[in-house]
């Protein structure tokens, strides 16, 4: 029997010949990230305990993202011990205030193709559009990876999910994976790898491949793997990556507990609604409903070809009055790109404040926090009560271009129209 991505990733990383689907394994970490939030300042208890250093300082990532720029005094100091923290244990690799975890580690070569990375955030799933088996740990755990270089895993059973076909205009990377999740459930895929595969998954970019397996956690997935091609190759030495690396790829034969197949040309935009990432609705049933708040940005939603798309659409326009536009791009290096070709200033024309490359509106910790009443649309990957303000804030999830429509009408609407008159 042939074997997943999952298990000859883990397989490797435990230095065995093969493994399957529910065994334990004691596996190498390649990449072991840590923010802000749940990092260094959870961690240092423990560390000072155990009073040794680092297994492998080169391996190590610490990034400031949730918290910086910081926007009250706790937030400072959280940030100031997390970069001490750094540089007390020999972390090179220290990074702050360029943008989300996901993107710094994906920009900079550690999202490499069959290898093992770890991270102190849920989201590190997102590693999966390089092939790489990324997945969220928890700061204790943490602690004993740092220390030893190692992590045992269960190798995790795979879902195949397969979208034939190619996305029409209008639709994006954000409404695949929404139509994923909201058939799959919140908890459909608990403990599980999920592969993405076919025409309507490998012919999209980089950028929007990282907005799939990004949200693989929200269908309570271990991993969301997407085989390395032609794209990640070319993405990597785009970004100065030059590290070794050997992609792996599923066998033919490979067993799955489950096979989804869609057809992604008959796909059209859709909206997760208050308050879970899985209710998940066709946009044409929302359409119309009130909104006062538009957010382009995060990890999930800011990159140069959703800064783009969304500005394709609002180019020459003006913002609905009444409705407010955040966009933060999705790192340093993407908001230096979008403000040279002129897109920030698009934006910027059309009504909308541009922040700082970081977190902070989509965790809700400050740069535009929800206050009671208001109605959002976030490119974001969760919507749940007082994920971005006030818990009588309504947050609905959706593509940029969905955004961007919205932002034009002031309340939910269909991008499609806008995208065949501008072009996706």
């Amino acid at each position: 029997m042939g074997k997943t991505m999952a298990e000859k990733i883990l397989a490797r990383s435990a230095g065995k010949d093969t493994v399957s689907a529910g065994d334990i394994v004691t596996a190498k970490v390649d990449c072991a990230m840590m923010d802000d939030i749940l990092g260094p300042r959870v961690m240092d208890e423990a560390m000072r305990r155990y009073d040794c250093g680092l297994h492998d300082a080169e391996k190590c990532v610490v990034i400031s993202d949730h918290y910086a720029p910081a926007a009250t005094i706790n937030q400072a100091d959280i940030v100031r011990f997390t970069r001490e923290w750094a540089a007390e244990y020999g972390v090179e690799n220290y990074f702050e205030s360029i943008g989300p975890c996901h993107q710094i580690l994906a920009e900079n070569g550690f999202s490499l193709p069959g290898t093992l990375q770890v991270g102190t955030d849920s989201h590190t799933c997102t590693a999966g559009a390089f092939g790489c088996f990324g997945t969220g740990i928890g700061s204790t755990e943490m602690v004993g990876v740092v220390l030893t270089g190692e992590i045992w895993l269960r190798v995790p059973e795979s879902i195949l999910i397969r979208w034939d076909g190619r996305l029409q205009s209008g639709v994006m990377a954000k409404d695949l994976i929404l139509k994923t999740i909201g058939d799959l459930g919140h908890a459909g895929a608990t403990y599980i790898s999920l592969e993405f595969v076919g025409d309507a998954v490998m012919s999209l970019p980089m950028d929007e491949r990282l907005c799939i397996s990004n949200m693989a956690v929200e269908a309570g997935a271990k991993a969301g793997l997407i085989a390395a091609d032609d794209a990640t190759k070319v993405y990597l030495t785009q970004h100065g990556c030059e590290k070794p690396y050997i992609p792996l790829y599923a066998d033919p034969d490979a067993a799955y507990v489950r096979t989804l197949t869609y057809d992604g040309d008959a796909l059209i935009p859709q909206v997760a609604a208050p308050h879970n990432v899985d209710n998940v609705h066709p946009v044409t049933q929302l359409v119309g409903t009130k909104i006062t708040r538009i957010y382009l940005g995060s990890c999930t939603g800011g990159r140069l070809s959703d800064l783009k798309a969304a500005a394709n659409i609002l180019r020459g326009k003006k913002i609905a009055k009444g409705s407010m536009f955040f966009v933060s791009p999705a790192s340093q290096r993407i908001w230096k790109e979008a403000d040279r070709l002129g897109i920030l200033g698009d934006l910027a024309d059309a009504g909308a404040i541009i922040l700082a490359p970081t977190c902070g509106a989509c965790v809700g910790t400050h740069s535009g926090l929800l206050g009671a009443g208001e109605h959002c649309v976030s490119t974001s990957n969760r919507n749940f009560k007082g994920r971005m303000g006030s818990k009588d804030s309504f947050v609905y999830l959706a593509s940029p271009v969905t955004a961007a429509a919205t932002a034009l009408e002031g309340r939910l609407a269909d991008p499609r129209g806008y995208v065949r008159q501008e072009g996706k």
